[in-house]
């Protein structure tokens, strides 16, 4: 299927790893110019390197048909971090808000300086670009702004509270923006990942293999069965299956998708609406 992005500008953040990466490189395959940001210019050259490797590997005719990836070293968890990467990126047509953080931690442990840092880092840093964004969308009559969210959104974690309010208003944030787009060509919407096999999650799974005594594939069926026990794919979703819904919504073929939260969650949330 033909996605329609060539032309289009799109930045992703926090798009070194993980679905971020996976984003910004389906999106490059597509025909989109794509920006690749992370806080190290060195993940950042990397990230841009294998991108444009792989839109190679997957498209032959890649000169004609695969847009240019670059990238932009800037940490969006501040705002000095923010208008850095506006300054090398002024504008665009695409914004994915992918950046995001997470840790395990007990409710009486999570401090004030936790809440703020997960605040301006998974919430503020796309309300600080889209705010400069959207404008030009409208202006142009055409635009997508995609917020990375998660099922911990819907289905708070007891063991990292402060991750999961993040996660919901992030869905907040793009409904109330997709309210401001009315008879526009520009969409606002959320995705919804479930447990992703990411680089930080497989981190935190080794690390609990190996204090368990415990091979990956076992503490991943044991985490499905205890944290996660209503996912019907009862595994890790590969950041490539996200990144496929985010590339939909991202697309011209969304047109009528907008306001919405869009789960690419494996079935963990089971509620029909």
């Amino acid at each position: 299927m033909d996605l329609r992005l060539g032309g289009k500008r799109a930045l992703v953040t926090g798009s070194t790893a993980g679905i971020g990466f996976a984003a910004a490189a389906r999106l490059a395959e597509e025909g989109a110019s794509v920006v690749i940001n992370g806080r190290s210019a060195e993940r950042v050259e990397e990230a841009v390197r294998r991108a444009r490797e792989r839109a190679r590997e997957r498209a032959p005719e890649a000169d004609e048909v695969s847009g240019e990836v670059s990238g932009v070293a800037a940490d969006l968890g501040t705002a000095e971090g923010v208008e850095e990467l506006l300054r090398q990126v002024p504008e665009t047509d695409i914004l994915v808000n992918n950046l995001g953080i997470f840790e395990p931690k007990d409710f009486g442990e999570i401090t004030d300086d936790d809440w703020f840092r997960f605040f301006e880092t998974n919430v503020m840093s796309g309300v600080r670009l889209a705010r400069r964004y959207l404008p030009g969308m409208k202006e142009r009559d055409w635009g997508r702004i995609v917020f990375v969210s998660s099922e911990s959104a819907v289905h708070i974690p007891p063991e990292m509270i402060h991750y999961g309010v993040t996660k919901t208003a992030q869905l907040a944030v793009a409904r109330g923006l997709a309210e401001t787009t009315v008879g526009t060509g520009v969409t606002v919407n959320s995705v919804l990942p479930g447990p992703t096999a990411s680089e930080g999650v497989k981190t935190f799974v080794g690390r609990m293999a190996q204090e368990q005594g415990k091979d990956e594939a076992a503490m991943e069926e044991e985490f499905f069965q205890t944290a996660r026990p209503t996912s019907l794919l009862q595994r890790f979703i590969e950041p490539e299956e996200v990144a496929e819904m985010i590339a939909f919504v991202c697309s011209p073929a969304s047109s009528a998708t907008n306001g919405a939260s869009l789960r690419a969650d494996g079935g963990v949330v089971r509620s029909v609406v």
